[in-house]
């Protein structure tokens, strides 16, 4: 995927809560992943969500950090934080306990990139895609699960994105 991102410019933002950090190790985990992986911010604390990231502070206090918007917000935040042109977050409950109302294994995940179309100007704001997952098991499977998700929400949203051109149907190894 970072070849992907790689072969067209583009860079790559994570805002991470459950996942505490999974996604930005597992990210710089690949060889030469600093060429497209600017960084990321793990906004565990709810308040950091909106300081760090600028998620609104009154969807926050009204639905709490366990929600698709709250998602959006962070996935569009840190792309624009760190002035990446993808953004991608989790946002969930890993357990042992519920949170916000939620139960253990409600997780979002949300990729915000550039906005696609013909003659789209890439600092024209992003386009979010959220996903709400149910995962099961205990609380390093919920975690590990959602790195998954997040991951492959992003990979199918490069190969849908009519900014990519031709041949960005393929997923590397």
């Amino acid at each position: 995927m970072l070849r992907l991102l790689d072969g067209h410019g583009w860079t790559l933002a994570v805002a991470e809560s459950l996942t505490g950090g999974l996604v930005a190790a597992e990210l710089a985990g690949v060889p030469g992943a600093s060429r497209t992986f600017r960084g990321s911010v793990t906004a565990y604390a709810t308040a950091l969500k909106h300081e760090l990231l600028g998620v609104d502070a009154g969807l926050l206090a009204a639905r709490g950090a366990v929600d698709a918007e709250v998602a959006r917000q962070m996935a569009a935040g840190v792309r624009e934080r760190l002035g990446a042109d993808w953004g991608i977050s989790t946002t969930g409950v890993a357990g042992p306990d519920p949170q916000d109302g939620q139960p253990v294994g409600t997780v979002f995940v949300a990729v915000a990139g550039p906005v696609a179309g013909p003659g789209a100007d890439r600092s024209a704001g992003a386009e979010v895609e959220t996903a709400a997952l149910r995962l099961t098991g205990d609380r390093t499977a919920i975690r590990t699960a959602s790195v998954t998700a997040v991951l492959e929400l992003l990979a199918a949203r490069l190969r849908r994105s009519t900014v990519a051109g031709p041949g960005f149907s393929q997923t590397p190894g």
